[in-house]
């Protein structure tokens, strides 16, 4: 659940982008598919790949993934969906142009979402402490609600420890976790620091965050985020899985993990997310997640304050990077930022974002690397697909 786009830019600490669980790279032969979608939606194949399609049919060379998705969206107002490599390892079966995956920490965002249209409507404070909506239930060795506000849970300012790495493979495919649960988890470890006295990515934030919600609406977090956002925008392919739900509902590629460098790859297609729940746990499309980041940067998802507070980034290291609530920025190769978030989960590595003019690109891959060249090169990716 963690968007290991941004390894380097947090702690070593992960799980689905997770302590010391990462998974394999395949060598597979790959099989090509290029769609481009014209608006008004008219469709055409075309055989002679562009540099994305390129940069896929590479991803999926040697020890890379067994299969990846794009969707971008030009200067020229186009949509093309790519794809390559292998959908099915078992079968041979090709990869479903747009299919469904995991996404992941992309969640995080859709959370952060429904916290501030609830700010925008004077149910929450953004600078409100926990403790005004979970009193009590924030509490370990150096951690204190009364100290943390919704704010500093949005962007990982809040010290709070992870939980994902203390959490294995076998339990998380086959166990459903109540959010509380994970706090438990979480809370056995000391603060990583004092609240707003640093940055720390940790799953944990969303967690107290989708609580927060669950507290103020009376409704759960999967039917706010569902009327709120997938509605409201018409993500026909996104959704929050149910508990005990287990499968993707729509075509999709296979996913596979490996618990180790050297460790056998298997197929982790059907887990139980709720590990990942506010923080990981939704399903939908490379475009259907464009079209979320776009609608959110055009503000059809907030009010203007709400999006530049959302926007307002603090620094991840040197690295050009920021993060804000639930949002984050990246440097562009041919200048400006472009707005996105990025999402790992077992089975599934997904990297993109948008820019203020329109452009957008989602790439996904179906398996988290062992090799972090692998995901540079598909962070270049997305680079080269926003900068072409």
């Amino acid at each position: 659940m963690r968007e290991q786009a941004w390894r380097g830019f947090r702690s070593s600490g992960r799980r689905s982008g997770r302590r010391g669980v990462v998974a394999a790279a395949i060598a597979v032969a790959a099989g090509v598919m290029t769609t481009i979608v014209v608006a008004p939606p008219t469709a055409s194949a075309t055989t002679r790949p562009d540099t994305v399609q390129q940069g896929l049919n590479a991803l999926v060379r040697g020890d890379g993934p067994p299969a990846a998705l794009a969707s971008v969206k030009g200067r020229d107002g186009r949509t093309r969906t790519h794809t390559a490599g292998v959908g099915d390892l078992a079968t041979g079966a090709k990869v479903p142009a747009d299919g469904q995956v995991r996404i992941g920490s992309n969640t995080k965002t859709f959370t952060a979402v429904v916290v501030l249209q609830l700010v925008a409507e004077g149910k929450i404070g953004l600078d409100a402490k926990v403790d005004t909506y979970l009193p009590g239930l924030v509490r370990g060795k150096g951690i204190d609600g009364r100290r943390i506000t919704v704010r500093q849970l949005l962007q990982h300012t809040s010290g709070l420890p992870e939980y994902e790495g203390d959490i294995d493979d076998d339990t998380i495919r086959h166990r459903y976790f109540e959010p509380r649960e994970l706090l438990d988890v979480a809370f056995r470890h000391k603060a990583d620091f004092a609240p707003g006295e640093g940055w720390n990515y940790s799953s944990t934030n969303y967690v107290v965050a989708g609580l927060i919600v669950q507290k103020v609406t009376g409704r759960t977090l999967a039917a706010e985020i569902d009327q709120r956002v997938v509605q409201r925008l018409g993500l026909r392919h996104t959704y929050f899985p149910a508990p005990g739900d287990r499968t993707i509902r729509e075509p999709h590629p296979k996913g596979y993990h490996r618990a180790s460098a050297d460790a056998p790859l298997r197929d982790s297609t059907e887990i139980d997310p709720s590990v990942a729940w506010a923080a990981g746990a939704m399903i939908s499309t490379n475009s259907d997640i464009n079209r979320f980041f776009t609608a959110l940067l055009a503000g059809r998802l907030l009010p203007a304050a709400q999006l530049a507070e959302m926007r307002t980034t603090v620094p991840i290291g040197n690295t050009g990077a920021g993060y804000g609530l639930g949002l984050m920025s990246r440097p562009l190769s041919c200048g400006g930022v472009y707005w996105g978030h990025g999402g790992d989960i077992n089975g599934y590595e997904t990297r993109g974002g948008v820019t203020d003019d329109g452009r957008a690109a989602n790439i996904a891959v179906t398996a988290i690397p062992t090799d972090e060249a692998v995901t540079k090169r598909l962070e270049g990716l997305v680079d080269t697909a926003l900068c072409r």
